[in-house]
């Protein structure tokens, strides 16, 4: 149960999604009982068949910056930076912005090293810790239209589209619908599937939906690199969680409503602002709890999630809600059937 390789599966290459399907809501979702195993096939716009008019669905509002920005050294080389702690919005009159970034250099840089990127935009390395860097940026203007203007959004690294692609506008595909809170590196990704309509569509059963905010981090994409999973440092990401909100759950649990969870990244918050009783406590701050299995879930009663990534985090922590024997059993229901893995793949309801 600890041992890293027990969380460890066979994906054909094939089956990861290069791409999201043409309309949100269209994907596939498999369900998957925790009690007993069991599963059905059906799709994402189906899903008020799984829902009850007493659940209050949780969903995660962080938006994901265009923080991948290309440029060059002042020698030459090439450079790509991705900023890991974007917090704004970003005073105009502020000249100077300091982020932690990841960057992709011919060799590590040291303090000092300057870059150019596009408009004028300017940076220079302050320290570098742990493969991390503190940039400074320079740059006369809104710092954030910029960004929006020059910067990339920050695909995972298992998307690789070929030349012969159809073109994609992942600066909106790579986005929730419900989006509005800036700050994260990637998206929720099982919030991907859910459309405006579906939306009103589930509101009007009676389900009561409820956003908080955690900026997903890059940790989501490391990989855990010790056998024994307990041994494992999880990232730490921010998160908020208003008053009202934190009511809403908490009325829905004293009346024995459940609490469904959006994505990994709402179990996660929703399990580390809860106490002993589940009761959820508002505020902010940096959400660093490691869910696997062993762990006791205190609030959260069915979640959707995406298919996660072998050895990673996310398998960990599903396998902790529904059974690791399940979990890989119902992968491997999923491989059978050519359900499409990740980001931008089919979607799974666990109750």
């Amino acid at each position: 149960m600890y041992s890293l390789t027990d969380y460890n599966y066979d994906l054909p290459d094939e089956l990861i999604a290069q791409k999201p399907v043409d309309k949100r809501d269209r994907s596939r979702l498999l369900s998957l009982s925790r009690g007993t195993g069991e599963m059905s096939h059906s799709f994402f716009y189906e899903l008020c068949d799984f829902l009850l008019p007493s659940d209050v669905l949780v969903i995660n509002n962080t938006e994901v910056i265009p923080g991948r920005l290309f440029g060059r050294k002042h020698t030459g080389g090439k450079v790509e930076a991705l900023i890991l702690d974007y917090a704004g919005p970003y005073e105009s009159k502020n000249r100077e912005f300091t982020f932690e970034c990841l960057l992709k250099i011919s060799k590590r840089p040291k303090p000092g090293t300057s870059f150019v990127f596009e408009q004028g935009l300017e940076a220079e390395v302050i320290n570098s810790r742990d493969g991390i860097h503190t940039v400074k940026f320079f740059y006369d203007g809104d710092f954030e239209s910029l960004l929006y203007k020059i910067g990339k959004m920050p695909l995972p690294p298992y998307i690789k589209r070929n030349g012969s692609a159809a073109p994609c506008n992942d600066g909106k595909s790579y986005q929730t619908v419900y989006a509005r809170q800036k700050g994260a590196v990637a998206a929720p990704t099982a919030g991907l599937h859910f459309s405006e309509k579906l939306l009103e569509k589930i509101r009007s059963i009676g389900v009561k939906i409820v956003e908080i905010t955690l900026h997903v981090g890059y940790g989501t994409f490391l990989p855990v690199r010790v056998s024994d999973i307990r041994d494992h440092k999880i990232h730490s990401e921010r998160y908020s969680i208003s008053e009202n909100n934190a009511a809403v759950i908490n009325k829905a649990r004293s009346n024995n409503g459940r609490i469904v969870a959006v994505g990994t990244t709402c179990v996660r918050t929703l399990e580390y602002a809860s106490d002993i009783k589940g009761n959820i406590s508002s505020g902010s701050g940096n959400c660093d709890l490691f869910i696997y299995p062993g762990y006791k879930f205190k609030t959260t009663d069915a979640m959707i999630t995406n298919f996660h990534l072998p050895k990673s985090t996310l398998l960990m922590l599903v396998s902790a809600f529904a059974g690791r024997k399940n979990i890989l059993s119902a992968y491997n229901e999923a491989i059978k059937g050519k359900y499409r893995f990740y980001s931008y793949g089919d979607a799974m309801i666990i109750i």
